[in-house]
């Protein structure tokens, strides 16, 4: 089953140990509970492995026994190759020409031709290469981005691969499945082509460098984040400056206005004329001129405004439309009906009639669309209509309340005479929106 699968895991990098240490009895019986759990191809190759080391460790002695006494030596040579741990060190090192590399604690992990492959692609791309990590192209569907890290997870999983560099390529595919499957991210990614987790990643190589004085505040681009003060400065003569400093000068030869932000508020500090203190005499200068040249626009786009405000200024102001309600009182004493839909309502006769343009429809003795009596009446018509369509919902709301708690759980108890009645019952909101051709 899949759930003993590290359980089979753990048993047969147990079972190596025993091999690599000589204890083949210890190894054979590992290799084999790993085999009950969960049968992995690696295990097989390793009890085959334990299989044939214990055969030649056990040929070894006989061998020994059967030479000649007076061969002592070369008898003595005989057994010491076949020692334990001369053995066993023989096969480690025969094991990583094989295709095995060291884990943590010693063990070994082995890896397959393709797997190696797979570690060597991963880890020539770079590291915020992103979609060559993932092997995918730039314009690619989410899916495929999935169906890629899918493939790459199974293959450099610690757990699968035991190639040198495995666990590097798998945190690399990681991270790149992380900005790419993010769609935030990937658009970061795409428009910097950067980490977008980075806090750099989002400045613009375009910026500016202090101490540049662009001869216009927009000359110089900036793509980052400017603080309260620096944008201050930068549209009212302070330069593109950082940290409240004033890199650009106004065209009276100085600073102009600077101003800083702080936890004592808005200060403002000098305001200087061609190097001259505040209030001594000054005639007009090309300077001078150049500026009111540059707020030419700025005082147009005013008087513009202000001109474009002055019939509203001296407009008679709109007379609002007389109240109304359905029901007949002392001050709502004039009934009348609507034109489209024949809606009774009631208005103040003296209010009513005194209205200049209800009024000027009234004596014309004609029902003309658009005009301040129609609006008037569509109007009340809305709000008859509105109210009753609400009441209607309302009504039916209750009646299938009603009905569901009559049928109970799947009707078993149901009184279905009663629930017949309860769906044949009438409301009067519905019923005037029925007649009034507005509700089937």
């Amino acid at each position: 089953m899949e759930s003993n699968k590290d359980e089979a895991l753990k048993c047969l990098r147990i079972a190596q140990k025993h091999r690599d240490a000589g204890n083949f009895p210890s190894a054979r019986k590992f290799c084999q509970k790993s085999l009950s759990l969960f049968a992995t191809p690696e295990a097989e190759r390793l009890k085959e492995s334990i299989e044939s080391a214990a055969s030649a460790d056990s040929a070894g002695p006989s061998s020994s026994t059967n030479t000649n006494n007076g061969n002592a030596t070369t008898a003595s040579s005989s057994s010491t190759e076949t020692h334990p741990s001369v053995a066993g060190a023989k096969r480690r090192s025969d094991a990583k020409v094989d295709g095995t590399a060291g884990g943590m604690n010693g063990e070994k992990r082995e890896y397959t031709a393709e797997q190696l492959n797979v570690v060597k692609r991963v880890r020539a791309c770079k590291p915020t290469d992103y979609y060559g990590i993932m092997g995918v192209k730039k314009d690619c569907e989410e899916a495929d981005i999935k169906k890629a890290y899918r493939k790459l997870a199974l293959a450099l999983h610690p757990d699968k691969n035991g190639a040198p560099g495995a666990d590097e390529a798998f945190k690399m595919v990681s991270k790149a499945f992380q900005v790419l499957s993010d769609p935030q991210k990937r658009a970061a990614f795409d428009q910097h082509g950067s980490d977008p987790e980075s806090r750099f990643s989002g400045m613009s190589s375009s910026g500016f460098s202090p101490g540049f004085a662009s001869p216009s505040p927009f000359a110089g681009g900036f793509d980052g984040e400017m603080s309260p003060e620096e944008l201050f400065n930068m549209f009212f003569g302070g330069g593109t400056g950082m940290n409240g400093g004033a890199f650009g000068t106004s065209p009276f030869g100085g600073p102009m206005f600077t101003a800083s932000f702080g936890p004592g508020g808005f200060r403002t500090t000098r305001v200087h004329m061609n190097g001259r203190p505040r209030g001594a005499p000054q005639g007009e200068t090309p300077q001078a001129r150049s500026i009111l040249t540059q707020l030419l626009p700025l005082i147009i786009l005013f008087a513009f405004s202000f001109l474009s405000m002055l019939p509203d200024m001296f407009a008679t102001p709109a007379v609002p439309d007389p109240w109304f309600q359905f029901t007949k009182t002392p001050m709502y004493d004039l009934e009348r009906q609507t034109g489209n839909l024949h809606i009774n309502y009631y208005v103040n006769s003296r209010d009513f009639n005194a209205h200049p343009k209800i009024a000027a429809d009234l004596a014309a003795g004609q029902y003309r669309r658009g005009s301040a009596l129609s609006r008037f009446e569509s109007n009340i018509e809305q709000v008859y209509t509105q109210s009753l369509y609400t009441q209607c919902q309302r009504d039916i709301n209750k009646r299938e309340r009603r009905k569901e708690a009559e049928i109970g759980f799947f009707g078993v108890w149901a009184d279905w005479e009663k629930v017949k009645k309860i769906e044949a019952e009438m409301f009067p909101s519905c019923e005037e929106l029925k007649r009034l051709g507005l509700l089937k």
